[in-house]
């Protein structure tokens, strides 16, 4: 039997978030597809952080953010990302230890800083991200860490991290080591542009060892050029041991070895929707990693991400996250 000492170990983009309540006026100004991820150059950013005054500052980045929900739910979580050695960077780090994960990422010393994720959340709480990878974008072999995957029960990857080269490399090495240790690897479409930019190499990461698939609607159809929710649905519950589909207020489907089950979407007054699915996933792997059932580890998740979209930001506070368990 495989040892742990973490249930978690997440891989993914090190970014400080700066979140504004703004309107659809905004992002028509600066030309932004609503509600989706755009990547940015450093130039556009310092553009957009000056456009966007009296916003607030979190850290955040897509699977750190679950990395943190899930140390709220009590489980052993680790974080490999890379930051920038600047100000940011010790922002990140200091604000995801005391969220109870482990990180011991080295710093890049090469003058790139920190990425940074503007986000932009309208009235109807849908979020519109830019994101500055900057040296979040530098992850590569070199940054993995064998001994703390090989002692993970779950290595989570982050979709969004997958631009670039370096860090496509590092999931497939990082798959392997987790596949060789008799642990599994779980991965987040994350978005769905980020699915059409690289579709080709999503399904060769999912049939070279991904255990657990987390997508969305338009996600998982993207990944199967399907319209049809039902049909991508059937076509990864073929392609994929675990797959856990989320429909937003429709709630989600999780589909394992010829088994479906379904989890309705917990009510809450929609502010944000920042973080949704990570929180769904954290609350789905504290869960799961602890021995609870699909049903049970759904229901988690789905009450985690109906507190991450009644508040402005990714992570729910960690006092109402206890109240869960």
């Amino acid at each position: 039997m495989a040892v742990t000492r973490f249930d978690i170990t997440g891989i993914g983009n090190a970014i400080v978030d700066y979140l504004l309540q703004t309107d659809d006026g905004f992002l028509s100004r600066h030309d932004m597809p609503k509600g989706a991820m755009s990547l940015i150059d450093a130039d556009t950013a310092t553009r957009l952080t000056a456009a966007m005054a009296g916003g607030i500052t979190a850290s955040g980045g897509s699977v750190a953010n679950s990395c943190a929900v899930a140390a709220a739910l009590g489980a052993r979580v680790a974080f490999l990302g890379k930051v920038g050695h600047d100000d940011l960077g010790e922002v990140f780090r200091e604000e995801i230890a005391s969220a109870g994960v482990h990180y011991a990422t080295k710093p890049l010393l090469a003058p790139i800083p920190t990425g940074r994720c503007l986000i932009l959340v309208t009235p109807d709480g849908q979020r519109t991200m830019n994101t500055y990878l900057g040296a979040g974008g530098e992850f590569s072999l070199a940054d993995l860490d064998e001994t703390i995957i090989a002692a993970s029960a779950v290595t989570y990857l982050e979709g969004y991290l997958f631009d670039p080269p370096a860090a496509q490399a590092a999931f497939a090495e990082a798959a392997r080591m987790a596949r060789a240790a008799g642990q599994k690897t779980a991965l987040s479409l994350s978005d769905a542009f980020c699915v059409d930019r690289h579709r080709d190499g999503f399904r060769r990461l999912i049939a070279e060892g991904v255990d657990i698939l987390f997508a969305n609607e338009a996600e998982v159809c993207s990944l199967y050029q399907c319209n049809d929710f039902a049909d991508a649905a059937e076509r990864a519950a073929k392609d994929i041991p675990l797959a856990v589909l989320t429909q937003s207020e429709k709630g989600a489907v999780i589909l394992q070895g010829g088994k479906m089950v379904e989890i309705a979407a917990v009510p809450a007054e929609v502010v944000d929707t920042t973080g949704a699915g990570d929180a769904y996933a954290a609350g789905f792997l504290a869960a799961y990693t602890r021995g609870a059932g699909l049903e049970a580890a759904g229901i988690l998740g789905a009450k985690a991400a109906a507190l991450a979209i009644s508040r402005i930001g990714a992570r729910p506070p960690e006092a109402d996250l206890w109240k869960l368990i």
